[in-house]
């Protein structure tokens, strides 16, 4: 079988199993299956993902990185701090992988502070710092260390903050993507069935000397 549409990737990836137990501290919030589809299919027109090889930071149950070997990444590496979170996106990389002629994949489970691996690409939804203040900023500290090109998706609201750190590492802002982002009711806190948070996806490249 093969992906030939958006849509299909959209449909595959809505099948995935997602957060069984979510973490409020980890801010375990999953990405959606049209946004996960369509930040992979964008991707996959620039030529950023049919062999290459590809972090997937905070990958939670692995949606991003799993779209990404689908549209043909050569390896994909699944980096989560949660052991839970690890087993179930490696549940549905079996899954997947029973229909799919899938690239490599390898698991772990650290920090993202620990990472050393040069890639082609870093892809990675963070916590937005919603219970940290900027949670957010070791990944992009990482993700500039050991890649030419980021993709990262945080909370509009750090518009700034994004736009300071990719200059203070040498990386220009060269596509940015707005969207409402669902969160469903899955805390005791949370008074509404869905709340929307504005985020935006940047994509940012290293700047040639």
């Amino acid at each position: 079988m093969s992906i030939r549409s958006k849509r299909d990737l959209e449909i595959v990836l809505s099948k995935l199993k997602g957060f069984e137990q979510p973490s409020f501290q980890l801010e375990q919030y999953q990405t959606p299956s049209n946004i996960a589809a369509e930040w992979i299919w964008n991707m996959a027109l620039k030529g950023e993902v049919a062999g290459k090889i590809i972090l997937d930071a905070a990958c939670g149950p692995g949606i991003l990185g799993l779209g990404l070997l689908l549209m043909g990444a050569k390896q994909v590496y699944f980096l989560d701090s949660d052991q839970k979170t690890i087993q179930i996106c490696m549940k549905n990389y079996e899954q997947i992988n029973q229909e799919y002629e899938l690239g490599k994949a390898e698991f772990i489970i650290e920090d993202v502070s620990l990472f050393n691996e040069s890639v082609g690409v870093v892809i990675q939804n963070p916590p937005f710092g919603t219970k940290e203040a900027h949670a957010d900023k070791k990944f992009l500290e990482k993700a500039f260390a050991v890649a030419p090109i980021v993709y990262s998706m945080h909370k509009w609201t750090t518009k700034g903050f994004v736009e300071a750190i990719c200059v203070d590492f040498g990386f220009k802002i060269t596509d940015l993507w707005r969207y409402e982002f669902p969160i469903k009711a899955v805390f005791k806190f949370h008074e509404k069935p869905v709340k929307s948070i504005d985020v935006g996806l940047w994509r940012m490249e290293k700047e040639k000397r």
